[in-house]
């Protein structure tokens, strides 16, 4: 066995030790505190809710720990059986080594590489949703959506990958620059384009309808310097009873969405300190901030890339035939499915960023609103419509959580 198998074994034992090890840790957590609602949150939860987002926790939690088993024996398959070079063997005897037949070959390969997981998908929204009242979705729609996601994919996804096989066969040792360059402005376009055209074509998004919630958003926009030429409202109960608002795009093209769930559980005074999170999200450039550092991320991925399509060496550890190991599309497959046992440990630094940004926009928020009052009540109702763990164990939630617990809002809103 090669260095790179063992370094391979290795690093997909230890993510999945890993991962596991916090969610048993989390999940023995949790279960300590179900008896009681801990104090700070008895004035806004009663005990049979608390102990139903428990349960909830629990159930995702359990299907988390056997999904991420069954996902990792499934990559250690792909990879190590021989199974990822006779799929891109046969279908490139199928379909040629042409541009466009290996960018075909390569999607395919994703798309056959991503049929394992839907029964996973499938049991997580008609079983564990449902059971917790969330879903909303029916089997007719979910498999609509899929169809759509295949045919948007293909759209959008082949003729990038053509692109990026062309300048690899056309531009020279640095052709992944160039790539840099074209992915990275695919992904500006997409912040602008996801929202405008490609949301709509799973859920209907229309202006909030005039009144007085309409009124007194805009005004809010109006004393907060944010010039919104419209407010969204998303049928997120189309599919899920879970609530929620978002912020997309920038410049002129920047939407503010809120859920019609979202709408239904809050009070005007209420939505109007969520949309000022929004906003601060906005005052405060968080967006211009995330997409450079995905900038920085996605150039470090290209180079590291660049690097590895000059050698042979990673595509014939893998078994893939010396003849075709000097071919792009091998070392892109196995750097799409090996790059996660490498960037999973980035996580928590993603996290404790996007925590920042979140205090920021809470603080915002609270200045804009002159209390942090109708913040945290917005909060709180959000923690306990979507029966989120309050009370997640300290290192899970640095390592995973993006936003910060209640508890810690409520303290920095109090306190800074």
């Amino acid at each position: 066995m090669t260095t790179i198998l063992i370094a391979f074994i290795s690093l997909l034992i230890l993510k999945y030790a890993t991962s596991t090890l916090l969610d048993v840790l989390n999940l023995r957590y949790v279960k300590r505190q179900s008896a009681a609602v801990p104090m700070g949150f008895s004035d806004f939860i009663d005990l049979p809710t608390y102990q139903k987002s428990i349960q909830y926790t629990e159930a995702k939690t359990r299907f988390g720990l056997v999904s991420d088993f069954y996902d990792s024996i499934i990559l250690a398959v792909v990879v190590l059986s021989g199974l990822l070079p006779w799929l891109y063997t046969s279908l490139s005897a199928t379909f040629g080594f042409g541009i466009w037949g290996q960018a075909l070959v390569l999607f395919l390969i994703a798309v056959i590489l991503g049929l394992p997981g839907m029964p996973f998908e499938w049991w997580s929204t008609f079983r564990i949703e449902e059971r917790f009242g969330f879903n909303k979705s029916t089997q007719k729609l979910w498999v609509v959506d899929k169809v759509k996601g295949f045919v948007l994919g293909f759209g959008i996804g082949y003729p990038l990958l053509a692109l990026l096989i062309f300048l690899v066969t056309s531009a020279g040792d640095l052709w992944w620059v160039w790539g840099f360059t074209v992915f990275f402005l695919f992904q500006l376009v997409m912040v602008v384009a996801y929202p405008m055209f490609i949301m709509p074509l799973f859920n209907k998004m229309e202006p909030m309808a005039a009144g007085e919630l309409k009124d007194r958003l805009f005004a809010l926009a109006e004393r907060t310097g944010f010039k919104a030429q419209t407010i969204l409202v998303i049928d997120g109960s189309k599919r899920s009873g879970h609530s929620n608002a978002f912020f997309a795009g920038f410049g002129r093209f920047r939407r503010i969405v809120l859920y019609d769930t979202l709408i239904e559980q809050m009070s005007h005074e209420e939505l109007e300190a969520v949309l000022a999170h929004e906003i601060g999200h906005y005052k405060m450039g968080h967006i211009p901030k995330m997409i450079t550092l995905s900038g920085v991320m996605t150039f470090g991925m290209f180079a590291l890339l660049g690097w590895l399509e000059r050698g042979t060496w990673l595509a014939e550890a893998f078994h893939f035939s010396v003849g075709v190991a000097g071919e792009f599309v091998p070392v892109l497959l196995l750097f799409m499915l090996l790059s996660g046992l490498l960037t999973f440990w980035l996580s928590p630094f993603s996290s404790l960023w996007s925590r920042k940004h979140e205090y920021e926009a809470d603080a915002f928020a609270r200045d804009a609103m002159d209390s942090s009052e109708p913040l945290i009540r917005a909060l709180r109702k959000l923690h306990k419509e979507n029966l989120s763990n309050l009370t997640p164990h300290p290192i899970y939630s640095r390592f995973y959580y993006s936003h910060p617990t209640l508890l810690e809002r409520e303290s920095s809103l109090n306190n800074s």
